[in-house]
């Protein structure tokens, strides 16, 4: 945990400029490390969907070492081991999906902190050092830990006023997608109505006086959710971002391509350059 990065990004969020970070999927951890190079303040290893596995997370993990870039791991799911494997690997904070309810949400509080205010056990990790600062990390934990539910569900909303009230919860996440799919339009990230529905959740949120976070899906985007009062940005994720990238080189090229959802590349017709 690197308590110096988890003061800076609390310092930016009460100045009210935005915080920006990156969404992290894929496996190198070179992608970590160039966000940090540029500065970002927080980047979100995600580790519910996709293939990272605990040698890639560790290695993002350090690919940011003695930055002031925040590291979160979205964990699969609230479970008190994974929360426990995941700051034991140093991780500066935990990213919760679809928390539905206040119950849940003081759960992974607990799992995120040390006894007597949670049941996190102890142990002789990265950490702590190796168990060589065992004392002064269990002295910092429990006051940086960032403890971070993403509201991805009309289950969610409906609870949002009762999941601001959890002590030890200074940051939320919204899900377009997932809330999308709950609303009735799965594939759409944000189908009708909904825009509106998750300006409501992020407004109820800004009026408990926590900070609230999306990932925007363009540069335009990113803009209109820094207009909307949106206190956290991820510029993009970064496996999308790519892939845009290598669309759009192809298309300027004058070869436009598409994805197909079985990774089929398209025939090229006989006789194209």
């Amino acid at each position: 945990m690197k308590t110096h990065a988890i003061r800076s990004l609390r310092d930016t969020l009460a100045s009210d400029p935005p915080a920006y970070g990156l969404w992290v999927t894929l496996e190198a951890p070179s992608v970590t490390e160039m966000a940090v190079a540029l500065g970002v303040d927080w980047v979100v290893i995600d580790a519910e969907h996709g293939h990272l596995d605990w040698h890639d997370i560790a290695a993002h993990v350090r690919a940011a070492v003695r930055s002031d870039t925040v590291v979160l791991v979205r964990i699969a799911e609230l479970q008190r081991g994974l929360v426990k494997r995941v700051l034991d690997i140093g991780a500066d904070g935990i990213v919760v999906p679809s928390v539905e309810s206040a119950e849940e949400l003081e759960r992974a509080v607990a799992f995120a902190r040390y006894p007597p205010d949670g049941m996190r056990g102890i142990g002789a990790e990265r950490a702590t050092a190796w168990g060589q600062c065992i004392a002064q990390h269990a002295a910092e934990a429990n006051d940086h830990v960032l403890v971070v539910p993403i509201v991805e569900s009309l289950r969610g909303a409906r609870s949002i006023d009762a999941l601001c009230a959890v002590p030890g919860v200074e940051i939320f996440f919204l899900g377009p997608a997932d809330f999308s799919a709950t609303a009735g339009y799965a594939g759409q990230w944000e189908g009708p109505g909904v825009a509106e529905q998750l300006l409501v959740v992020k407004d109820a949120v800004r009026r408990h006086g926590k900070h609230c976070g999306v990932v925007a899906t363009s540069d335009s985007n990113l803009v209109e959710r820094r207009q909307e009062g949106f206190t956290l940005l991820a510029v993009g994720i970064d496996g999308p971002m790519l892939a845009s990238r290598i669309q759009a080189a192809l298309a300027h090229a004058g070869q436009p391509r598409r994805f197909d959802a079985s990774l089929a590349p398209p025939r090229r017709p006989r006789g194209s350059d």
